[in-house]
């Protein structure tokens, strides 16, 4: 589930979709659902999944057989492996960077030393490429930005679901809607300014309902926020959101705000916005390029009460509508970046990479 899940399977049908490639070899770290159907030349290493001992034997297994052409890691934390494996077969390694793993260095100093020998680096938004150029001594002449795309087919406008007014007890006013985990190590997906906010917006939307959706331990937290600023019977707390019932739940809101400061994008934003659903980011994180600098949606400060009250009331002026432009975030332009990316720096690449470290050190 989320953000990164959802990007390593576009990625997968993008790499797969390339002109003659032959095979593609996934190493899932963890497998928590059943794989989805996939491309005929994609295999998918479920024995992978396993835990540490079977991702390391899955690995060293393809690594003997090589054949390989090129290695891309999937993860900061996994770059002393894929260096390893890319290594002994001489052959290109990319690193994808998402988000908090790669803003500054992380409890992995291996992988932190290493990653600045990646033949590229490959980061969701410009506002996680940079700042992990600033710690990480990594070329930014080899950083990438490919930012998490959106199924235009799938997600799309549509009535408002009933059984879900019903089953919360909404009124017939505007609904607000946050849809995200609810971690207590990251405090900063925006729903404590949007709470702060409610109070005033209040004034002026006396029936209005902020919809948290939903789960993890700083719910409890949240509640007690909503009780102590006096809105608890204007915020509803969903629990879970089944996949299946994601789509219906943006249909559901008025507009989709997370004024945050944690996100290395927010595929989030993209789904609310192809639903037609108004949507408030944040200029504190990379949130503001989901939305294209506002092109997109409200940009707001989340260290400015009144600035986020006026975004999330600008919205709720809005009409329900796709945004002309979202087409930028397309599986089809996701696809195209990738295939560049590969044309450069595996189908055709040089014998002539970035050095090797001295020695490779393993954690």
């Amino acid at each position: 589930h989320g953000g990164i899940a959802q990007f390593n399977r576009d990625l997968l049908k993008a790499l797969c979709a390339y002109p003659d490639m032959e095979e593609v070899v996934a190493l899932p770290r963890l497998v928590l659902n059943a794989p989805e159907a996939m491309p005929a030349n994609l295999t998918f290493v479920v024995d992978a999944g396993g835990g540490l001992p079977a991702y390391l034997k899955a690995t060293g297994r393809y690594v003997l057989q090589g054949g390989y052409d090129g290695v891309i890691c999937g993860h900061l934390h996994l770059m002393p492996l894929a260096l390893l494996a890319a290594r002994l077969r001489r052959v290109p390694v990319l690193l994808i960077l998402h988000g908090l793993e790669a803003r500054q260095p992380s409890a992995h100093p291996s992988a932190n030393w290493l990653a600045r020998y990646a033949d590229a680096h490959v980061a969701v938004s410009n506002f996680t490429k940079t700042r992990f150029e600033a710690w990480s001594a990594a070329d930014p002449a080899r950083g990438h930005v490919i930012p998490n795309c959106i199924d235009l087919k799938r997600f799309t406008p549509g009535p408002r679901p009933q059984c879900l007014r019903e089953r919360y007890g909404l009124s017939e006013g505007p609904v607000l809607l946050t849809l995200s985990r609810l971690p207590t190590q990251e405090l900063g997906k925006g729903h404590d300014e949007v709470l702060e906010a409610l109070p005033a917006l209040l004034e002026t939307h006396s029936t209005l309902t902020y919809v948290i959706a939903g789960t993890g331990p700083d719910a409890d937290r949240l509640q007690a926020k909503a009780g102590n600023l006096g809105i608890a019977d204007h915020v509803v707390f969903t629990g879970y959101v089944p996949e299946a019932e994601k789509i219906d739940h943006y249909r559901m809101a008025d507009a989709f705000v997370m004024p945050g400061r944690t996100e290395g994008f927010g595929i989030v934003y993209l789904e609310a916005l192809a639903c037609g659903i108004p949507v408030v980011a944040s200029s504190a994180d990379a949130s503001a390029e989901a939305v294209r600098d506002g092109a997109l949606g409200e940009v707001v400060n989340p260290d400015d009460p009144e600035d986020v009250q006026r975004g999330i009331h600008t919205a709720l002026q809005k009409p329900r509508g796709v945004p002309e432009g979202l087409a930028y975030f397309s599986t089809a332009r996701f696809k195209e970046r990738w295939h560049r990316v590969v044309d450069h720096y595996i189908a055709h690449a040089s014998e002539e990479h970035v050095p090797d470290p001295p020695a490779l050190v393993t954690e």
